[in-house]
């Protein structure tokens, strides 16, 4: 007799396969990332239809086979993408499942990062943010996700000598894993894709992000030019945590 494995489980991928099947990648609290094939599903008169979606969190219930786990049973605890649900937050909520499938690879329990995806998620989903700053919650999740998966940036010294930071000499190098000094920027001349001009604003933010302080960088006021800049960063330091992201 096969036996049953239980979990909550946070939706991030779904695709078809198949006449009625799908396969859901889930992140799970007992397990980590699984993949479950959910057999039958797309048919009307299917258990389980009602019971499991994208961007949702759902109790479920599933069996080992040779080559697959196959659900047996689901039941939405909550559905987070619930309509009427806008452009950008659905586009914020893409992107946070991106990262999700791209760095986390295999079975692997880690309650942090349970946690943080359900936090970020109830963030995109009851927070009246206006659009601009709806993508805040993105970066929320992307840096302590990179911190929780063991490449947490170094923002309040040197990253490469460990001398105080001077506000008009601030630099990011994912290289050095974190901000670096004017002088230790210099020295990286020879491979400038890896050594980016910033400013505090910058350094503010990722402070605030790293402490996990919401309240506070909900309210901030940030700049086009400060997102702009937030974006680079950020792609700085998931292509030197994963050389293939793209």
């Amino acid at each position: 007799m096969a036996i049953k494995y239980k979990s909550k489980a946070f939706v991030y991928k779904k695709s078809n396969v198949n006449e009625a099947d799908k396969i859901f990648s889930v992140f799970t609290d007992n397990f980590g990332r699984l993949d479950i094939f959910a057999k039958a599903i797309r048919k009307i008169n299917s258990k389980l239809r009602g019971g499991i979606d994208i961007f949702s969190l759902s109790e479920i219930e599933f069996i080992q086979g040779k080559s697959r786990k196959t659900l047996t049973d689901a039941n939405i605890i909550k559905r987070f993408a619930a309509e009427p649900y806008s452009l950008e937050k659905n586009e914020t909520a893409y992107k946070i499942a991106e990262v999700v499938d791209k760095y986390i690879k295999g079975q692997e329990k880690d309650s942090g990062l349970f946690n943080l995806l359900k936090e970020s998620f109830l963030k995109l989903d009851g927070e009246e943010l206006k659009d601009k700053k709806l993508v805040l919650v993105y970066y929320y999740f992307l840096w302590n996700a990179l911190s929780l998966l063991g490449y947490r940036s170094e923002v309040n010294e040197c990253a490469r000598c460990s001398k105080k930071l001077m506000p008009s000499q601030l630099y990011f190098s994912g290289k050095h894993g974190g901000v670096i000094c004017g002088e230790c920027a210099d020295k990286e001349k020879n491979e400038p894709e890896h050594c980016q001009k910033i400013n505090a604003d910058i350094v503010k933010i990722l402070r605030i992000i790293l402490l996990k302080d919401w309240a506070t960088l909900s309210k901030l006021k940030i700049e086009d030019s400060t997102q702009k800049s937030l974006l680079e960063v950020s792609e700085n330091a998931m292509h030197s945590f994963s050389p293939n992201y793209s």
